[in-house]
């Protein structure tokens, strides 16, 4: 890179760039850093290829990083990665340990030993999972810090998998100096997430994803936005272009083998986000109450920032309400699209 504040003239591999959080980095880079060329990879099985943008700067490869294939396909000259391909998500884990496995485990291996024979590699950024090291309770919570305890139980083969990839970016940045940076995320909500993205998971998650978008699509519709844990758990919701602005500093400051929360640090409980998408959307219908999920015990939570503001200087900027209103607009304008997604699921939902 010959640039230090910028991605300007680097090459950038992005796994998993078809997907929400991915397909926003690369219109964010190509927006903003003026990239040599950006490399995109995604087997698309819970993306969309109507997200990977049309640049001539951007190569699209169709496959799994894990396929000796599609690594021998990627330039030796890669400076940047951005590894933020999962299998999506909590629910379709536990549906599928083994699938869960293939797509966030043997990914990340495979990549990471790949990548270590790849001399102008500068830094690789890999989207770990801040609820994978939150503190389970219901009870008021603290900001969880990048120190936090890791327990060796955990609600989800998902939340394994991502402590597993952090291990593992751990070993071969000691072992091979690998330039390994981990980002752990939160909520992260916005345009570009769909509903009923790429394949059929085995659950009806493959079409109510996150909380945020299934709660916007149900309030345009007027439904009842349903609140598990009558609403009382919370979580911290940071918007996909601060994030995507997170992951440059990563990128750009962050310490290899170093962890950093990319957090709003707002503590926000699902009742009150229920509030602001039924009042951003109209939507008369009250919400209906529902137990606690059997398999969540992360009643509440949300990141510290401290870390991230005084080593990368990144702090989210877009509020939760600026925010819901962003991704109510994108809804309302890609609503068909939106809605054929989630058509090609039905008939297997109806088998659930």
């Amino acid at each position: 890179m010959t640039d230090t504040t910028t991605l300007k003239s680097a090459k950038i591999l992005v796994v998993g760039g078809a997907g929400f959080v991915g397909s926003n980095l690369c219109h964010h880079i190509l927006d903003k850093h003026d990239p040599k060329e950006i490399w995109i990879i995604d087997n698309l099985l819970s993306s969309e290829i109507s997200n990977v943008p049309e640049d001539s700067k951007v190569n699209f490869i169709f496959g799994s990083i894990a396929d000796d294939r599609v690594l021998s396909k990627l330039p030796k000259d890669i400076e940047v990665v951005f590894h933020l391909a999962c299998y999506h998500g909590n629910q379709s884990s536990i549906a599928d340990p083994i699938a869960d496995h293939d797509n966030n485990t043997i990914t990340s291996l495979k990549l990471f030993d790949h990548l270590k024979e790849c001399k102008n590699l500068k830094k690789i950024v890999y989207a770990a999972a801040g609820c994978a090291v939150a503190e389970k309770t219901f009870d008021d919570a603290t900001a969880t810090s990048e120190d936090a305890p890791v327990s060796l139980f955990h609600d989800s083969p998902y939340s394994i998998s991502k402590l597993v990839g952090e291990m593992y970016g751990n070993y071969y940045h000691r072992s091979h100096q690998l330039p390994f940076v981990k980002a752990r995320f939160q909520n992260v909500y916005g345009p570009r997430e769909i509903l009923g993205a790429g394949q059929w998971r085995g659950t009806p998650h493959t079409i109510w994803r996150n909380v945020t978008p299934t709660f916007v699509w149900k309030a345009l519709i007027q439904e009842a936005l349903p609140l598990d844990n009558e609403g009382l758990s919370s979580r911290d919701f940071i918007y996909v272009e601060d994030m995507a602005r997170g992951l440059m500093h990563c990128a750009l400051a962050g310490v290899p083998s170093e962890i950093y929360n990319l957090a709003s640090g707002i503590e926000t409980t699902i009742a009150e986000l229920a509030k602001i998408i039924n009042e951003t959307t109209n939507n008369p219908t009250p919400p209906k109450l529902f137990p606690a999920r059997k398999w969540d015990r992360s009643g509440k939570r949300f990141g510290s920032t401290e870390k991230a503001n005084r080593e990368l200087g990144f702090e989210a900027k877009v509020g939760v309400r600026e925010g819901i209103s962003n991704l109510v607009e994108w809804t309302k304008e890609n609503f068909d699209m939106i809605n054929s997604c989630m058509d090609r699921h039905i008939r297997f939902l109806e088998k659930v």
